[in-house]
């Protein structure tokens, strides 16, 4: 099969890998429908982290083409959601709803494992990683939000769950990718009173305000901490979603929450260190860690089928599968929120 390959930073080939095939009688296969380039493979594209030489890409949406004797939740044909980490759904971790910690799980692209972005996966413990869509006809923006599902739309909403979000509140989203404008959208879908995006793009400044963002902030920095406590009354934010990872933006996070708030990060981490004096000294939190998107699938994908949910619209930039190297540059180069690959 057609696969993409990691084979150096800024270094993406599409090259020939071997054909999955059923392993464990609890294995599936799945022919990759649409697939996408996430904020997150840009620190090994940019040389920032290491990744070993194979496939690489863990969000997709596919078609089952078999499965082994034990998987009884999907079957040939089903249209499904892999989220990013596969999971058994049965373990003390996966029952607590946090399947990214599942004691017999993993994670696709890399060591090994299956990456999204080729024409086919083997996917691991298949029944309880696996979401089957409902059978129908769907139209390409309900495809595109259904890929969301996969990561970032279920990453922006655990980053308000980390951070205790509540209808009414006052939230701020720091970071401007698919994971902060899908944070901003969860807000909405929450109920939150007030929501202030920081960004300093103007598109994304638009499709914030379009998922709901009530204001926007575009100083970074002290700056940044300025203007939303301006837009406060100096108290600050009862909750913070933090979608990047690098310390200044857990700085201006943590700078915003008010006191006795909680801090969700989410970001993947990158340089960054934890105050603890200063959480200390003001009573606030952070809690952080990847999305257990598994456990907030059904849910999230009860919403988009019903229209409540539009996340999809986070991709601005499309390729197929042979011109997926442009897709990464484009996000490397802010070009692009998230590139979407789309396989024939």
């Amino acid at each position: 099969m057609r696969a993409a390959i990691f084979n150096g930073p800024r270094d993406i080939a599409v090259g020939e890998r071997p054909d999955p095939v059923i392993l464990q009688p609890t294995d599936a296969v799945v022919r990759v429908s649409l697939a996408c380039v996430c904020g997150s493979d840009l620190w090994y594209y940019r040389g920032l982290s290491p990744h070993t030489p194979d496939g690489i890409g863990h969000e997709f949406v596919g078609v089952v083409e078999a499965v082994g004797s034990a998987v009884g939740t999907v079957r040939e044909g089903d249209l499904v959601i892999a989220p990013f980490a596969f999971s058994d759904g049965t373990c003390p971790h996966c029952l607590a709803g946090y399947h990214t910690a599942c004691v017999q799980g993993g994670f696709f692209g890399g060591n090994g494992i299956d990456g999204g972005q080729g024409e086919r996966v083997r996917v691991p413990l298949a029944d309880g990683t696996l979401v089957a869509v409902p059978a129908g006809a769907y139209d390409d923006a309900t495809m595109r939000s259904l890929l969301t599902l996969s990561d970032v739309m279920g990453t922006g909403h655990h980053a308000l769950m980390l951070a205790s979000a509540k209808a009414g509140d006052t939230v701020a989203v720091v970071g401007d990718g698919a994971v902060g404008l899908s944070a901003v959208l969860a807000a909405r879908r929450l109920g939150a009173g007030r929501i202030i995006a920081l960004s300093r793009n103007p598109a994304r400044q638009a499709l914030a305000r379009e998922f709901g963002a009530t204001d926007i902030v575009a100083e970074r920095g002290d700056a940044a901490v300025e203007a939303v406590l301006a837009l406060t009354d100096g108290v600050g934010v009862d909750a913070a979603a933090e979608c990047v990872g690098t310390g200044e933006s857990l700085a201006t996070a943590l700078g915003i929450a008010r006191p006795g708030s909680m801090v969700g990060m989410v970001g993947v981490p990158h340089g960054a260190e934890v105050p603890v004096g200063k959480l200390f000294a003001k009573n606030k939190g952070i809690k952080a860690g990847g999305a257990p998107v598994r456990a907030y699938l059904p849910a999230l994908l009860e919403d988009v089928l019903a229209g409540r949910l539009n996340p999809g619209r986070v991709f601005d930039f499309e390729t197929d599968l042979e011109h997926i190297a442009d897709g990464y540059a484009a996000m490397d180069e802010r070009r692009a929120i998230k590139s979407l690959v789309r396989f024939g």
